[in-house]
């Protein structure tokens, strides 16, 4: 079969990924395609990848659940109605008076979008400090094997050889609370190109969410990544020499070979991304959190960091950070 030797091809080649992680008690549960078994998999898992992942992010940041002002959840993989932010809520121990925001629908590039919500929470302005967010709870979590689809596609076939399962968070303050490394948000862009829409999308067919990924992404990634990253760095007066470390969303190898292209970087300066791709596999909206993590693990050079998604849309998102003191 076409769909058996697309397959074949994706997994034995070097594509830049060498394990994956998926919530399921053994690997034929993979190929338990239905609505029902999917939506029960998205619907036990991501509460519980989302909520280990914030409890780490509050230890690291050396908070307790009740210093959390509010809470942002992103996923693309699954629904949930109450959203995902209440079952956070209740399974980190969060204050019943947290502000909580669920943002759905924004693929692979959630990670930006969700931060940037968080940013503007800590910078809002309010008289007399009243509801002020002191301290604010970001997560992505996507449970991918919720929506793997296997038919002869083989955007559709890639997409289930490429994918895994996982959950990031980081908690943004206004004041540092840690004796590590200041990581301050400086400025961050966003495009969209409506246009380009079909290129990375999920449909529902059946009743379950069907991944759309076509040839064009790794080029479309390169192009606006490039445009994201001159909108920030060009009004300050800085070039990419000035960026010491790179924090991508990988997609896949193929997207981070022309990521290096079009940004005009060594493969070594990508080393952060190409590592956890190797590792995880690709993990949609989570995947920055886990290269983030890695590039302060590795002591990454203080300076100028550049954090950039991209994903559904056609979007793409990037923040300048300073990093040190």
């Amino acid at each position: 079969m076409r769909s058996r030797f697309v397959a074949r091809t994706v997994l034995q080649r070097d594509n830049g990924i060498e394990a994956r992680r998926l919530a399921l008690a053994n690997l034929a549960d993979v190929f338990a395609i239905d609505p029902n078994t999917l939506s029960k998999r998205f619907y036990d898992n991501a509460p519980r990848l989302a909520a280990a992942a914030a409890i780490q992010a509050l230890q690291a940041a050396n908070l307790n659940p009740r210093d959390i002002d509010a809470v942002i959840v992103s996923t693309c993989t699954g629904y949930m109605c109450p959203g995902l932010s209440g079952y956070v809520a209740e399974g980190v121990g969060l204050r019943s008076d947290v502000k909580a925001f669920d943002l759905v629908g924004q693929g692979c590039a959630a990670a930006l979008p969700n931060l940037q919500l968080a940013h503007a929470l800590l910078s809002s302005t309010v008289p007399n400090g009243i509801d002020r967010c002191e301290n604010v709870l970001s997560i992505c979590v996507e449970v991918s094997s919720a929506a793997m689809y296997l038919d002869d596609d083989p955007g559709v076939i890639i997409s289930a050889c490429l994918f895994g399962d996982g959950a990031g968070a980081a908690v943004l303050s206004r004041n540092s609370n840690t004796a590590s490394r200041l990581i301050q948000w400086v400025d961050s862009s966003s495009l969209i190109d409506h246009s380009e829409r079909k290129a990375l999308m999920f449909e529902q067919r059946d009743g379950m969410l069907r991944n759309i990924l076509t040839r064009p992404v790794p080029a479309l990634a390169a192009q606006y990544a490039r445009q994201a990253l001159e909108s920030v760095l060009v009004p300050k007066g800085l070039v990419t020499a000035d960026i010491s470390a790179w924090i991508l969303h990988a997609g896949g190898r193929d997207v981070l070979q022309a990521l290096e292209q079009s940004l005009e970087v060594q493969a070594y300066d990508l080393r952060f991304s190409a590592a956890m791709l190797r590792e995880y596999g690709n993990m949609s909206s989570a995947f920055v959190y886990f290269v983030l993590e890695a590039a302060l693990a590795d002591h990454a050079p203080d300076g100028w960091w550049w954090l950039s998604s991209f994903g559904a849309g056609f979007s793409c998102h990037g923040a300048l950070l300073k990093v040190g003191e």
